[in-house]
């Protein structure tokens, strides 16, 4: 018998062709596209991988033009399955014809449900004939596999009609407001305004957070605190954190500012048990994950990556509770060869591992969890950070709790009341093996009621309130999952939109003017679209279709309802909508004033040859500069010291550089140079590539073409010197916690020692 195995992608069908096989597997291709073909108890299988969806969904051609077809007409129009990747259809259809079963190995979600059903649609279009199985999975370990293969399952037709049905809404959405507000606010090609389901209100949380802090309306207090002792040090603050009022404060501090002893009027002493936290679902991890400096988007990735080569287990899950199957104390017995042993042991010794618990339980997937040991020879980088921080909350979930003793403390000082509060960790317990908490101590002594200590000091601060802090990343991933926004599948997703749109910047999410403009807009005109109830809604109903409580036709119609409401809302301003997006866009391309004309605008804009900055009283002035073809370009502080022109930073991954927007300007010369050319005696500059790649070369091109490669990161000036062996202008880098490094740049230069340190 000869079966057909469907995966999701190449190293998942690698793993899974090993494994089964005894690593007996034959790795084939079809017009340079790898499949795996392996036997299995005398059964012939070949595993056939995807490259995730196959089939999307899309309109008809005649749809395309956004000038000719009218958005609220797109609305009811039915979108067609279009293949996107035809040369795995047609494998996919030559291993069919003399496949006598097919056994769907997709990732076990709604995503991989429905991609998988669309590879089998396309081998035979209905499904019955050649039986369809489904082997569900939570690791691609060899237990796991040979399980999943010994007890096949139906396929789940409605989970992946539920993905289907999201679809066609995300399309219907995103395609009809995008368009609209693009075509009103004149922003086509690459520029255009993206809005969607659910990218639209989790842009708002970041927008009305900012606001929020835009608005905030900083009120002044007054703070009194006195400086005790008794064996240590410790602070009591005046019975009102924040004094109101400067003459009550003034009026409370002359009293005591002079004292020297404080009467303790009361005393309390407890403990609290610390309890472990639950097991990691996919928003907990990529919430954690957020501490290592890593994106949601970047945390998703590398767990994928060890999810199929099977280091850990499945990472989109909703569970935070372990399954009776995951055998505990045998599965940390086979961790101990990582680099864990230590920590393992001490976990096995307890009389009884009891692990935690969290609220959500479902069937579908366990926790987050590690499958094998792995030490750092192993992985690196992020794959070993992620990595040890799943094998951390795992035996984190497993270990015992720990104890806070807590203190409070009532004092009298000259008839006021003061107060103070200290809290220590008496036992680590679970915090000895997970270090991503921290846990701040606030030490005071013990007390009897009566007892005097000193008055070492005694101050009056002048403060001001606060705004509230930005979401991070890890914490926008949380609010979106209480919100009901997205899935634990598309959250990092989403977010990572937001960036690529340019609509948030910085490692803690701010909003964009052009993000701040369209929320603003959809807020004023269609709030629907920025609140989570409608998205929530849907969400709901999706899950319904997948219990078969509802039909996907009917979910479908209503979001349609629903759109149709919104973009009459929106027509009916079309005009004003389009004042206010250009307005805002024109602002937060502006550079600064135009030095030519003197009452224009410089902006930056694009055209066919590239982008530019030209002046907004263009034809009248037209005063334009080139600036640099590769990088984020964005205007800076300040005027050019040497032509007093704006200035730009230009950014570069993690490098940035500040130039005047005049690239023929002096300041850029010598911000840019490197040193002297040895062909020609010209100067050495850096300069980037059009794909962006940094590089050192001549003033004197094209008449001189010398160039030399540089580090792609760190901020490198010239050392002041010159190559004693080929004449290379000697570079140097400053480095963290380390010399800074000197080198030549020259790649062929005689004195280069192959192990020189980078």
């Amino acid at each position: 018998m000869t079966t057909l195995v469907i995966c999701e992608k190449k190293s998942a069908a690698a793993r899974l062709s090993s494994l089964l096989s005894g690593g007996n597997q034959t790795q084939k291709s079809y017009y340079d596209y790898p499949y795996f073909e392996f036997e299995r108890e005398d059964d012939d299988y070949i595993a056939v991988p995807l490259r995730g969806h196959i089939v999307e969904y899309d309109y008809p051609d005649e749809y395309n033009s956004w000038s000719k077809v009218d958005e609220e007409d797109l609305i009811w129009v039915e979108p067609e399955k279009k293949i996107t990747a035809k040369r795995i259809v047609n494998l996919l259809e030559k291993i069919g014809k003399k496949a006598d079963r097919i056994i769907m190995a997709t990732d076990y979600d709604r995503e991989g449900e429905l991609i998988g059903l669309e590879a089998v649609r396309l081998v035979k279009k209905e499904l019955d004939g050649i039986p369809v199985k489904r082997a569900r999975f939570s690791s691609l370990s060899k237990e796991e596999l040979e399980k999943a293969f010994s007890d096949l399952k139906e396929v789940d037709v409605n989970l992946a009609e539920s993905a289907a049905s999201r679809q066609v809404v995300d399309l219907a959405w995103g395609a009809v407001l995008t368009r609209f507000l693009s075509k009103a606010s004149s922003q086509y090609g690459k520029d255009y305004l993206s809005v969607g389901r659910v990218q639209s209100p989790t842009l708002a949380i970041v927008v009305d957070r900012d606001l929020e802090i835009e608005d905030f309306d900083p009120e002044p207090y007054w703070k009194i605190s006195a400086m005790l002792e008794k064996d240590i040090e410790f602070e009591a603050d005046y019975k009102e954190s924040k004094i109101w009022d400067k003459e009550k404060a003034d009026k409370v501090y002359k009293k005591v500012e002079m004292a020297d002893k404080a009467t303790t009027i009361s005393f309390d002493e407890k403990t609290k048990k610390d309890w472990p936290p639950s097991p990691f679902n996919t928003t907990k991890f990529l919430s954690d994950a957020n501490k290592l400096n890593m994106s949601p988007s970047q945390a998703m990735s590398t767990a994928e990556d060890l999810y199929t080569a099977g280091w850990i287990s499945y990472p989109r899950t909703e569970n935070t509770v372990y399954p009776d199957s995951l055998h505990l104390e045998s599965h940390l017995k086979k961790l101990r060869s990582s680099e864990f042993t230590e920590e393992i042991d001490e976990i096995l010794s307890q009389d009884k591992i009891w692990p935690t618990k969290g609220k959500k339980k479902s069937t579908d997937h366990p926790p987050i969890y590690p499958i094998k040991p792995a030490t750092k020879s192993d992985l690196s980088g992020n794959r070993w950070k992620v990595y040890e921080l799943i094998l951390r909350r795992f035996l984190a979930t497993l270990a015992p709790y720990g104890v806070k003793r807590l203190r409070n403390a009532e004092f009298d000082i000259k008839e006021e009341m003061f107060k103070s509060s200290g809290t220590e960790l008496v036992k680590d317990g679970w915090r000895k093996y997970y270090p991503y908490y921290k846990f701040k101590e606030t030490e005071i002594p013990s007390l009897q009621k009566g007892e005097k200590v000193d008055v070492s000091d005694v101050n009056m601060e002048e403060k001001e309130t606060q705004p509230p802090n930005r979401y991070s990343q890890g914490k926008l991933v949380q609010l979106m999952e209480n919100k009901g926004l997205g899935t634990k599948s598309t959250r990092h997703g989403i977010i990572q939109k937001l960036y690529n749109r340019n609509f948030i910047e910085g490692k803690v999410p701010r909003s964009t003017v052009s993000g701040k403009s369209v929320i603003k807009t959809l807020e004023k005109h269609a709030d629907m679209v920025t609140k989570p109830d409608m998205t929530r809604t849907l969400e709901e109903d999706m899950k319904k279709i997948a219990e078969a409580d509802i039909e996907k036709e009917k979910v479908i119609e209503e979001s349609r309802e629903m759109l149709q409401k919104v973009v009459k809302s929106l027509k009916e301003d079309k005009e004003e909508i389009g004042k206010e997006l250009k307005r805002s866009l024109r602002d937060q391309n502006a550079v600064g004033e135009c030095p030519r004309c003197e009452n224009g605008t410089l902006v930056i804009r694009k055209s066919n040859k590239g982008r530019f900055v030209g002046c907004s009283n263009y034809p009248d002035c037209k005063n334009t500069y080139n600036i640099p073809r590769s990088g984020t370009v964005k205007p800076a502080k300040g005027e050019c010291p040497e032509c007093g022109s704006p200035m730009i930073k230009v950014y570069h991954g993690g490098d940035t550089e500040k130039l005047c927007v005049d690239m023929k300007c002096d300041y850029n010369k010598k911000e840019r140079y490197r040193g002297e050319c040895p062909e020609c005696g010209g100067d050495m500059r850096e300069q980037r590539s059009y794909k962006g790649k940094r590089f050192l070369g001549c003033s004197n091109y094209p008449d001189c073409k010398n160039t030399y490669p540089l580090p792609q990161k760190g901020g490198l000036e010239f050392a002041g010197k010159q190559c004693e062996k080929c004449g290379a202008p000697l570079q140097k880098m400053a480095r963290k916690k380390k010399e800074d490094w000197e080198f030549c740049p020259n790649p062929d230069c005689s004195s280069k020692d192959k192990k020189e340190e980078k």
